[in-house]
């Protein structure tokens, strides 16, 4: 359930954050959904790593949701500070080459529709973050693109599997 919980709101900063590269949400205001967002999977994390029965597995999640914390964070951060954004760009770089090895695995072990989504949606994970590293800390003009991009990916791999897993249809 918390993965359903965590992937409904990443799917809904996706979005938002693809509609304010196009212009359409001011700075100061997609703040506020990406520091909810931060920290309602800053939180899962925790319960993940720190929980009671936590174990590899629940720890692996914690360290890899805390991927997507982290970002949603640091671009709250740079929207009310007026940073430029080369340092997530950066790490967004981090992310891109750590996501795919991830995406490797899952897909190698997939052995359920889930799991075949997770490992497909780390790939494509990985593709946005290098986007955000190229717009970000290379600033190649490719803002459109990732935009539509974040937008694509908010609704495929955030909100309605997102929703499907809430919903009790995806197990």
């Amino acid at each position: 359930m918390l993965l359903g919980l965590s992937l409904f709101y990443v799917g809904a900063v996706l979005i938002l954050n693809g509609l304010w590269m196009l212009g359409r949400i001011s700075d100061r205001e997609i703040s506020i959904i990406n520091l909810f967002t931060g920290g309602l999977t800053l939180l899962v994390s925790l319960k993940l790593a720190f929980g009671e029965g936590a174990d590899h597995t629940s720890i692996r999640a914690a360290a890899l949701s805390l991927l997507f914390s982290f970002t949603y964070l640091w671009v709250a951060f740079n929207r009310l500070t007026g940073a430029d954004g080369r340092g997530l760009g950066w790490f967004s770089l981090f992310v891109a080459i750590t996501a795919v090895p991830v995406a490797i695995d899952t897909l190698s072990t997939a052995s359920s529709a889930l799991d075949w989504w997770q490992g497909l949606s780390w790939a494509a994970w990985s593709l946005l973050w290098l986007l955000f590293f190229l717009m970000l800390a290379l600033h190649k003009p490719i803002v459109r693109f990732t935009a539509g991009m974040a937008i694509g990916q908010g609704i495929v791999t955030g909100w309605l599997p997102g929703y499907l897993l809430l919903t009790g249809v995806l197990r």
